[in-house]
This record gives structure tokens, C-alpha cells and sequence, in this order.
């Protein structure tokens, strides 16, 4: 099982992080902790070096300057992509993607034992994929799938997950799964981060905000957000 977290430890830190893509400077001197417990919405607009952010957190970007500093081993690191970077002809089942989140820690060609099925017919369960769980991915729905990749991340344990945009393209019903699931693993010690553009959702999900501006990082509340006589809180 993964350690528990208390909500003071801090498992990511962004010290004057600067970020480039080529020759081009996308973000420069991001600043930031990131606490155990905690949902964070990523925002800005298309080009705002969102993705950019997020490949620096997952070490797939090298930092022009600066570093990324987390506390949380690469096993327990989970990153929910958009549903368009899923290959839907690969022949895989809902089950089989659910209980690939055993992969980071054990193995992808280890068999599973019984404690890992019945922690994945739990998951599935929980979150309303078992009478569909042998069909391929090609022929779920939009709300299916994501509910299926955020299953995997639950069968990884993940201690930070990312998502990029996860209720784009699903049915109202699996928005408040995903809510409902994603508030349950922050109050289980998970650091969240959440690429978001819906004021709504966004003021539903997060603690606190990022927005990505001008290669610059503004944090505030969802609090200051709805009250347009507060300045942005910086929290950094």
C-alpha cells in the first residue's frame, strides 16, 4: 500500500522553474508547492504552457533554469491524459487498462495474484465499470473511457496525479464520479493537479489556482476568483 500523507507534507516543489520548447521560452520562474491533500486547477489559455508545465513536473522536459523538486517516488506518479491520446484500436478491455495501474510497481508481465483482482473489481465497482468490464475501449463512451483511465490511476495508488481536461466530453453522471473520486483520493493524502478551463468545475474541485499568463505563474483561490474586488492571493 502507498504511505499515507498528511496534508502538511509537500510532495512537489517548483523553484524558479523556467521551461522552453525549442528555441522558445514558454515559461519562465514558476514558483509553487504543491501539499498532500490538496487539488490544484491548472488554467490559462491555448498556449499558456500548460502542457509544457506538465511535461516539466513528469521530468519529460528538461528546466532551461530551475527545478522540480518532488517528494513522491516515479510509481506513485500518475498522469490522466485527454482522451484523444488514447490509440482505440489497441486491443485492450476496461479490465485490462484498470489493472495495467499495477505496471509502475508490478510489472507488466508479472501475473496478478487475487488481492490485486479483488482491488480491481473494487475499483471497478466503485466506479460503475463492472458491467462493462470486458469490452474494448474502442466501444465505450466518452464518460466510459475516462472512468476506466481514472481507474488505472486508482489501481497505481498514484500519491500525485495529473489530469489534463478530464471532464471534456462526458455525460453529467461521470463529472460527479470523477468529482466525488478525485475529492476521496486528495482526503487520502493525494497531491492533485488538474488542467481545467470550466469556472464552474473549477470552483467545485480546486483549492487553489495556477493560471498560466504571459510565461508568468499567477496563483489564487476559487474564493478570489468569484470575487472580482479581491486581488489575486498569492500563494506560492
Amino acid at each position: 500500500m502507498a504511505r499515507s500523507m498528511t496534508k502538511t507534507d509537500t510532495l512537489l516543489t517548483l523553484e524558479s522553474l523556467s521551461l522552453a520548447q525549442g528555441n522558445r521560452m514558454v515559461l519562465e520562474n514558476i514558483d509553487g508547492h504543491f501539499e498532500a491533500g490538496t487539488i490544484t486547477a491548472l488554467v490559462g489559455a491555448n498556449g499558456a504552457g500548460k502542457s509544457t508545465l506538465v511535461q516539466g513536473i513528469m521530468g519529460e522536459l528538461r528546466p532551461v533554469s530551475g527545478r522540480v523538486r518532488c517528494e513522491v517516488p516515479n510509481a506513485r506518479r500518475a498522469w490522466l491524459p485527454q482522451q484523444l491520446a488514447l490509440d482505440l484500436t489497441f486491443p485492450m478491455s476496461v479490465e485490462e487498462l484498470v489493472m495495467s495501474g499495477c505496471w509502475p510497481t508490478h510489472g507488466s508481465f508479472k501475473r496478478y495474484g487475487p488481492a490485486e483482482y479483488r482491488r480491481g473489481q473494487a475499483v471497478m465497482q466503485r466506479l460503475g465499470l463492472q458491467s462493462f468490464e470486458h469490452r474494448p475501449l474502442g466501444e465505450l463512451s466518452g464518460g466510459q473511457r475516462q472512468r476506466a483511465l481514472l481507474g488505472r490511476t486508482l489501481m497505481q495508488e498514484a500519491q500525485l496525479l495529473l489530469l489534463d481536461e478530464p471532464f471534456a466530453n462526458v455525460d453529467a453522471a461521470t463529472v460527479e464520479v470523477l468529482i466525488d473520486v478525485l475529492r476521496a483520493m486528495a482526503a487520502e493524502g493525494a497531491a492533485i493537479i488538474v488542467v481545467l478551463h470550466d469556472h464552474d468545475q473549477m470552483t467545485r474541485l480546486a483549492d487553489r489556482i495556477l493560471r498560466l499568463e504571459r510565461g508568468q505563474g499567477i496563483w489564487s483561490t476559487p474564493a478570489t476568483i468569484n470575487d472580482s474586488s479581491s486581488p489575486a492571493e498569492t500563494l506560492a
